[in-house]
């Protein structure tokens, strides 16, 4: 973070936002002031002096634990503070996407005992109950969400890979996404998928095996089709996957943007990064927005092809500027089994976007038609 001299009333700039406790130190230590910062889910119980003599003007404080002391100061010095909510499994206000250990904790006790379950319970719960505080959460927690993604992925080139998530560990089809999203990511681009299994997994697993030697992404394939699925075992599936990350740490990040709208779905753990939605539309179309670099299209069902035609339309009007590559892999699926190919090739049709689309045969082919369309 670079905090700029606080001065001014509140401009929008990230610069202005403190998410760790070291920030909080930085900011009072070089300014001597909070005045019009924005303060996200820090705890600021053993920072009570400094909240007791620093001008609190303007500024907001999102979820942050103080002695009752400071937060009344604070208020008397023109802050809003909004205090945590209890009883949440999540932190509404977050400043950061989540991390797999995050998600995951407590798996050793099975998947229902992890943050990642509890919350998607919590949701089943209130989704439908006409509450207007549980609509204001997760309303909040989703924009907390891409505020986050927004810092991570600022000036990244992102490559998304879409694909169903019944592409099963142990075959061939999920080994070749895995060697596909390690190719992508040795070359510089930032992985990014819709977070879920699958074709999903497979593409950020191999984001996560970049750095390491061609033999760890045959093991850990050996390994994880010990589970091939996440049915009927989440908790095993999942399991399999930490045993990758425990036998090869540090591999490389990618990004995964899931969903509890279909939490039955958990979120795979190969990616560094994840950004988890309560909204579905919000999810889908965020994800596709911040893949500048193009979108690869692997085989998939009903949520592929949706995300396909989600992805076209800003690339037909160019609403978000220039069309961003499109490469669609398995031909007789795309034109046979779920013919969105000629749909797709009809409406770029003399279009700018015409020459940013291709269909190929194997997804080896994926990664030069993905350079090639984008010049």
């Amino acid at each position: 973070m670079h905090p700029t001299t606080p001065a001014q009333p509140f401009d929008g700039s990230h610069d202005r936002e403190i998410e760790s406790l070291a920030e909080f130190d930085e900011v009072v230590a070089a300014h001597g002031t909070l005045s019009h910062f924005r303060v996200q889910s820090v705890d600021l119980t053993d920072r009570t002096d400094a909240m007791l003599s620093v001008d609190t003007s303007g500024a907001v404080f999102l979820g942050c634990p103080m002695d009752p002391a400071a937060a009344a100061r604070a208020r008397a010095g023109g802050a809003l503070v909004f205090p945590p909510v209890p009883g949440l499994p999540f932190d509404p206000y977050r400043g950061r996407v989540y991390s797999p250990d995050e998600l995951f904790a407590s798996l050793d006790e099975g998947y229902e005992a992890t943050p990642d379950a509890q919350t998607y319970a919590w949701f089943q719960r209130t989704k439908a109950d006409g509450d207007i505080f549980g609509s204001m959460l997760r309303s909040i927690h989703d924009d907390a969400v891409s505020d986050a993604l927004d810092e991570l992925l600022a000036g990244a080139p992102v490559v998304g890979v879409m694909g169903g998530h019944a592409m099963a560990r142990g075959t061939e089809e999920y080994a070749g996404a895995a060697r596909l999203g390690r190719e992508l990511a040795r070359a510089g681009l930032t992985v990014a998928t819709g977070g879920g299994p699958g074709a999903m997994e497979a593409a950020n697993l191999g984001a996560y095996a970049a750095p390491f030697a061609a033999g760890m992404l045959t093991e850990a394939l050996r390994i994880l089709a010990k589970a091939p699925k996440f049915t009927p075992s989440v908790t095993d599936w999942a399991r399999a996957a930490f045993e990758v990350r425990a036998n090869w740490p540090g591999g490389g990040p990618s990004v995964a943007v899931p969903t509890w709208f279909y939490g039955h779905e958990p979120p795979n753990p190969f990616a560094a990064h994840i950004a988890k939605y309560f909204s579905n539309a919000t999810r889908e179309d965020g994800l596709l927005a911040r893949c500048t670099a193009g979108v690869v299209f692997l085989p998939g069902a009903a949520g592929t092809v949706q995300e396909i035609f989600d992805n076209t339309t800003p690339n037909y009007y160019e609403s978000r500027g220039e069309p961003t590559p499109m490469v669609l892999v398995d031909r007789a699926h795309w034109t046979e089994r779920l013919p969105a190919w000629p749909l797709l090739r009809s409406l770029a049709r003399e279009r700018s976007m015409e020459s940013r689309i291709a269909l190929v045969d194997r997804i080896e082919e994926a990664p030069a038609a993905l350079k090639r369309l984008g010049g």
